[in-house]
């Protein structure tokens, strides 16, 4: 229901998805309604309208981004810009096809980024943080705290049980950051009893697993 919102918001604006890369400044520009708000973990950032072209990152949770076009349940989020290529290939390409070819959304050595549409609401969703009570206040600025607030505070109090860490050590750090080493991986890291290397714990939300390696 949250993607035919879109699309419907869309056609409202005046968004023509028969001419994918023709809109003019006006069109691109014109209404907040086409500011949307980014309702999964993560939402990847590809060439083109398809899963099989490249990644050029990411947009996060509750992260904004301004819809210019949708095409087959995808939105397009930028103008064509410079890809970059060299040796055939697009160096901002940091994951799948970096091919600059027309099959990968590279024409004339440029591309526009897209995204699934269905993760897209024009409804900010709520911060999670502001809802959290007791112990979950002090893992609140965790990342992905949406999905994974339970696993967050359920290894905050047992490390905390244990001797192992305090409530200020997490207060500090805002609870746990993603390690960006295991990016296919939920692992997350917390620093208690100092700020080295030492003393980083490491906490799999998959398994509840808390070790001091990844």
């Amino acid at each position: 229901m949250r993607y035919f919102g879109l699309m419907a918001l869309l056609l409202v604006a005046g968004c023509n998805s028969a001419e994918p890369y023709e809109q003019t400044e006006s069109q691109e520009t014109a209404g907040d309604e086409r500011r949307f708000w980014v309702t999964s973990q993560y939402l990847d950032r590809h060439t083109c309208p398809s899963d099989a072209c490249g990644i050029v990152g990411r947009l996060f949770f509750r992260e904004a981004a301004t819809v210019l076009e949708t095409k087959d349940g995808w939105a397009r989020i930028t103008k064509a810009y410079d890809a970059s290529c060299s040796g055939g290939v697009s160096e901002y390409v940091d994951k799948g096809n970096a091919k600059c070819t027309a099959g990968n959304g590279i024409i004339d050595g440029k591309f526009a980024e897209w995204v699934m549409a269905i993760n897209l609401s024009p409804t900010r969703p709520a911060d999670p943080a502001k809802t959290a009570v007791a112990d979950e206040k002090l893992v609140a600025q965790s990342d992905d705290f949406a999905q994974y607030r339970k696993e967050f505070t359920t290894a905050a109090r047992k490390l905390i049980d244990d001797g192992r860490c305090t409530a200020d050590d997490f207060e500090e750090m805002g609870g746990w950051v993603k390690s960006t080493n295991e990016r296919d991986r939920p692992i997350y890291f917390t620093y208690c009893g100092g700020m080295t290397i030492a003393n980083r714990l490491y906490l799999n939300t998959a398994t509840g697993e808390i070790s001091t390696n990844p």
